[in-house]
């Protein structure tokens, strides 16, 4: 399995897929069609599949100008079917299909939106989740409840430590900012701002990064961590109130 990174618009990624057994090339989330037609025309001149994460146009905007270009079919999630353009395949929750011989897992993580989907594949040990799980951070709660967001983090959560994330943006560095802000006494996340600033400073992408990277370091799942709790001056909150109050104050940070 090959994965491209595509830097697109300000700070999105798009990602290139191709399974090498079967010389099947899919994206996630294309953003725009300009630099991802670019990076197709370069490596493959061939487009099977487009995944959608999300409906928001900085997730689909590619969508239907790379499908008529070549004929690719966009898979997304059931819920999204009257807001993802030019959509043909409907997925459900927890649903697994095939992109050549890649076996792809659908897991619904609504709160960013109410239609949110990660794609998981299992064995290569890698989950694309869109605006859900950033490195270091979370998606904004535009259509759902903190509750939701919440949960959804936890399926993410769950998954094997050595799962590498791809996320739909570069958004590490102010998540660094803002998770040294609140859990100042993080030793892991000490440790992860030298290797951060080493990729920036030679202008690599921050990602991907791991299930275990982010369960040491990023504060929205950290929510139990004393120190979080202490900085925040609610150490006997419950969980979910940690977690909402951090997503408050990034929202303004």
């Amino acid at each position: 399995m090959d994965i491209e990174i595509i830097p697109c618009l300000n700070d999105n990624y798009s990602y290139l897929i191709k399974d090498d057994q079967t010389n099947t090339v899919a994206i996630i989330d294309p953003s725009e069609f300009g630099p991802c037609d670019e990076k197709i025309n370069q490596k493959y001149k061939k487009l099977d599949f487009i995944l959608n994460t999300h409906h928001h146009f900085d997730h689909v905007g590619g969508n239907t100008e790379l499908k008529k270009k070549y004929s690719s079919k966009i898979l997304g999630f059931e819920k999204d079917k009257k807001r993802i353009p030019s959509i043909d395949v409907l997925l459900k929750d927890d649903q697994e299909f095939r992109i050549g011989n890649l076996n792809f897992r659908t897991i619904f993580i609504p709160g960013h939106t109410l239609g949110h989907i990660a794609f998981y594949l299992e064995k290569e040990k890698i989950v694309f989740t869109g605006d859900t799980l950033f490195s270091l951070g979370c998606g904004r709660i535009f259509e759902g409840t903190y509750q939701q967001m919440f949960n959804s983090l936890n399926k993410i959560k769950s998954l094997p430590g050595d799962t590498e994330i791809y996320c739909g943006h570069e958004y590490t560095n102010n998540n660094l900012e803002f998770c040294l802000k609140f859990n100042p006494n993080n030793n892991y996340l000490k440790e992860k701002e030298k290797i951060i600033k080493a990729k920036i400073k030679e202008k690599k992408p921050t990602i991907p990064t791991t299930i275990k990277d982010e369960i040491q370091t990023n504060i929205f799942l950290r929510y139990d961590d004393l120190d979080v709790k202490n900085t925040l001056n609610l150490k006997n909150a419950p969980d979910l109130e940690i977690f909402k109050k951090l997503r408050d104050l990034k929202d303004n940070f």
